[in-house]
């Protein structure tokens, strides 16, 4: 069976309460309104088990609007020609490329962090991830930031 991420798109509605106290939280930490996991798992009623076990997966999603920056992390081969493939992707969903960090491959993995500045004319960035993780050679692609 495959292990490659699905995103959907889904009402607030259809979201389970767990999930939206999670994004909560996140957002307390982010805001310093709180300092530590616990204060803000405490603050919106949930378990710190909880939120490290959906931190990664849930995200509020924003329209694709001229200057939001989103940061992806992703793990490849070590392979020739395979960040160009990567990156050709970014240019064809009509992004702005605005930073690249390639770690130095380790066991022949090298880890890639690349921040990307969504435009009026990008494409669907969900189907852009997407279609970097279905790339031959990529390991895992995630969402790590988005501003």
């Amino acid at each position: 069976m495959e292990d490659k991420s699905k995103y959907f798109v889904v009402k607030q509605k259809a979201v389970p309460e767990v999930l939206l106290k999670v994004v909560e939280a996140k957002k307390l930490l982010e805001s310093e309104r709180v300092i530590t996991v616990q204060e803000a798992t405490d603050r919106v009623g949930i378990s710190r088990s909880s939120f490290y076990k959906y931190k990664d997966d849930i995200f509020p999603f924003y329209d694709n609007a001229k200057g939001k920056t989103i940061t992806l992390v992703m793990q490849m081969d070590d392979e020739p020609g395979l960040l160009s493939d990567l990156l050709h992707v970014v240019a064809v969903y009509r992004a702005n490329i605005l930073t690249i960090h390639q770690s130095i491959p380790v066991n022949g993995v090298a880890t890639l962090t690349l921040s990307v500045e969504v435009l009026e004319t990008t494409g669907n960035v969900s189907k852009m991830v997407e279609d970097i993780e279905e790339k031959d050679g990529v390991h895992y692609v995630k969402i790590l930031a988005r501003e």
